[in-house]
């Protein structure tokens, strides 16, 4: 079994360090300690939370140009399109993150069910309020 250092597993997952120590401690993602009591994540658990293999990209891709810290990678798992905007759901490391965006956007890129994507969180927060 290939075990895979935490650094690597956030690369190639498209995540921080951070977040995935913070999935570890949650129990989100399967780790196993080394002797040293160092975690590795598995390489089939880095296939599950991927969707599939995560392949390593063979050159450098625009998105490692993005200064942000926050790109997910995940799986289109829904999309709803009306008139000029388009609401896309991505389902990453068991958890769901909905956008909307416009239509074309969503053309250009091919978004449909199953195509692997990147949700890019740039806001400094996010609000959600029931009273």
């Amino acid at each position: 079994m290939e075990l895979v250092k935490l650094p690597d597993a956030a690369k190639e997952l498209g995540i921080s360090y951070p977040t995935l120590k913070q999935w570890i401690y949650r129990g989100k993602v399967r780790s196993v300690k080394t002797p040293g009591g160092h975690h590795r994540i598995p390489r089939n658990e880095l296939d599950r939370l991927s969707g599939g293999p995560v392949r390593k990209p063979r050159k450098p891709s625009a998105l490692d140009a993005i200064s942000g810290r926050n790109k997910l990678l995940g799986t289109v798992t829904d999309v709803q399109i009306e008139g000029l905007l388009a609401q896309v759901a991505l389902r990453v490391g068991g958890q769901t993150i909905t956008a909307v965006i416009t239509r074309r956007a969503c053309e250009d890129l091919g978004l449909r069910l199953g195509v692997r994507a990147y949700a890019l969180i740039k806001a400094t927060e996010v609000m959600v309020i029931r009273g």
